[in-house]
């Protein structure tokens, strides 16, 4: 009875085994153009259809591609349909096969408890395209009398020659005329400094006489004397009106100069103020003229 009861549990298993649907995995490659240059980008397609309860996976970035290059891959998302799973994928390869055609397909891999499968699908054709026309046999040579007009290389020997000797002459300008040449610049410097202040005299004095105020006195007696001050080298800022009058032997400019002060410290303006500042200002034009005399001397 045992023996009947073993033999009715095997033709069960039996009979179970060939009613359920066939586990099958279904993987399909190809690439979406027929030709590629050389190191040119392709696209590759691969699609595979399996049980849902199946675990597949798709190769990654760290899958050995062979002769193709690996440039990147974009998924879609998993599509299941009653018990069966679609997965597809775009892998973007660039083509460095010599071959005329080159065989080529993706396998994925169904993961198992201690093992896994490998599904590979039908290699795919990729031809290789050129772009370099085969030469001929016999080479067709023209021939012609007209030179070609080679361009020559660059004379560096020259060029260092050349730099050593105009460093020499300005050295050597530089001893027999640096002196003069730096009191010219002397010069210069000191007529365009002459006209700054030319501009800004005119315009605090005419600031000055049409308000006749403490701020407008001020500003005009400080021009003045920021100006003395370059054109001397002494400290025209820190002295009072007798000092400055006494440093340059000009007794009579105190007076000139408290004409203006009159105004900062009494707020009172004298008839003789326009003429205190025409000589303010020619005395001015005294110093200038004999700091350039000065200079010249010198040459």
């Amino acid at each position: 009875m045992a023996k009947t009861g073993y033999i009715y549990f095997i033709l069960f298993l039996l009979i179970a085994q060939f009613k359920l649907p066939a586990q099958e995995v279904r993987v399909r490659g190809y690439f979406m153009q027929d030709s590629a240059k050389l190191g040119e980008r392709v696209t590759y397609v691969l699609k595979a259809e399996y049980p849902a309860d199946m675990n597949l996976l798709f190769p990654d970035s760290l899958h050995n591609f062979g002769s193709m290059e690996y440039l990147g891959k974009q998924t879609f998302r998993s599509v299941t349909r009653d018990t069966l799973t679609t997965d597809s994928a775009l892998y973007f390869l660039a083509n460095f096969s010599l071959e005329p055609v080159k065989m080529y397909h993706l396998p994925v891999f169904e993961i198992l408890r201690y093992d896994s499968i490998t599904h590979r699908p039908a290699d795919a054709p990729l031809a290789l395209k050129l772009v370099i026309d085969e030469l001929p046999d016999a080479l067709a040579f023209q021939e012609t009398n007209a030179y070609q007009k080679l361009q020559r290389g660059f004379n560096y020997p020259i060029l260092i020659l050349m730099t050593v000797v105009v460093c020499i002459l300005l050295a050597a300008g530089y001893v027999f005329f640096g002196d003069r040449l730096n009191r010219q610049w002397l010069i210069y410097l000191e007529k365009k400094r002459r006209q700054r202040f030319v501009l800004r005299w005119d315009k605090a004095q005419a600031v000055f006489f049409e308000k006749k105020d403490l701020e407008a006195a001020d500003e005009l007696l400080g021009v003045w004397r920021g100006y003395m001050e370059s054109l001397t080298g002494r400290p025209f800022r820190e002295w009072t009106s007798t000092e400055i009058a006494q440093n340059l032997e000009q007794p009579e400019l105190v007076k000139d100069l408290r004409e203006i002060e009159v105004v900062i410290y009494a707020n009172r303006v004298t008839e003789g103020i326009r003429k205190a500042c025409e000589r303010i200002s020619s005395l001015t034009e005294q110093e200038f003229q004999r700091k350039i005399k000065n200079l010249h001397g010198h040459e």
